[in-house]
């Protein structure tokens, strides 16, 4: 069994979708400590001027975990994003079918950071036909840390391989997972092209997810095969 793990983050972009649909279970570790250098409030979306940040406003204090983070909703921050999604998007092929579902999940109340991330998360996935089964480290009573805690976490959801970001390639040690009985493997996902408003500025890469589903819809059998098509022609 293959298990993916990943912090909540805010409208991300569309290599965790997937990661999670290349996993047979996905964890949210949603307990980490929250980072004001992460994306776990904020991304970016295309506009006419180009790339544009979309950022939640937080209550947050040093050393809370991501679940700990409250959003302030008394800030309307919420009709803010909605008013530049709908600005920016509104004549992109897809819109009007993923915009009110999308805003129906936005404005409804949450605890905190986690929460409101993963229920988009699942709105998202669920469009784009991914059943992928998905846990909260928070629920799982691992109180290692860094590389042991991953380790430890697909220990006990019964993994034999983990699926890894490439950006903790730097830090993690192959016979840690292999002498447990892990198979380490790194996501092949290369960020694709496709169709865009606003071309004079040019193709911005890497926006938000909401950057594909508004101008292509949940199509997710084209995402599938433009990466193997550039993971093949990277092989030649």
């Amino acid at each position: 069994m293959i298990v993916a793990i990943h912090q909540p983050d805010y409208i991300p972009w569309l290599g965790l979708y997937y990661k999670i649909a290349h996993s047979d279970k996905f964890v949210y570790l949603d307990d980490a400590q929250y980072s004001n250098e992460a994306d776990h409030n904020a991304n970016v979306i295309k506009t006419a001027n180009g790339p544009f940040r979309l950022k939640v406003p937080v209550e947050q204090h040093l050393g809370d975990r991501i679940i700990d983070v409250r959003t302030k909703d008394e800030l309307g921050w919420r009709e803010k994003h909605l008013k530049t999604i709908e600005m920016n998007y509104k004549k992109a092929a897809h819109f009007a079918e993923v915009f009110d579902g999308y805003s129906e999940v936005l404005t409804a109340g949450y605890p905190n950071i986690a929460e409101l991330n993963m229920a988009i998360n699942r709105f998202l996935c669920d469009g784009f036909g991914i059943r992928t089964p998905m846990v909260r480290s928070s629920d799982m009573d691992i109180s290692t840390a860094r590389e042991e805690r991953v380790i430890d976490i697909c220990l006990a959801l019964g993994a034999d391989e983990y699926l890894s970001g490439n950006g903790a390639r730097a830090y993690q040690t192959e016979s840690h997972f292999t002498d447990k009985g892990l198979k380490l493997t790194y996501l092949d996902y290369k960020p694709i092209t496709y169709p865009q408003l606003w071309q004079k500025v040019g193709f911005a890469p890497c926006m938000s997810v909401l950057d594909y589903v508004f101008n292509c819809g949940f199509d997710w059998e084209t995402v599938e095969a433009k990466v193997t098509e550039i993971n093949r022609e990277a092989s030649v």
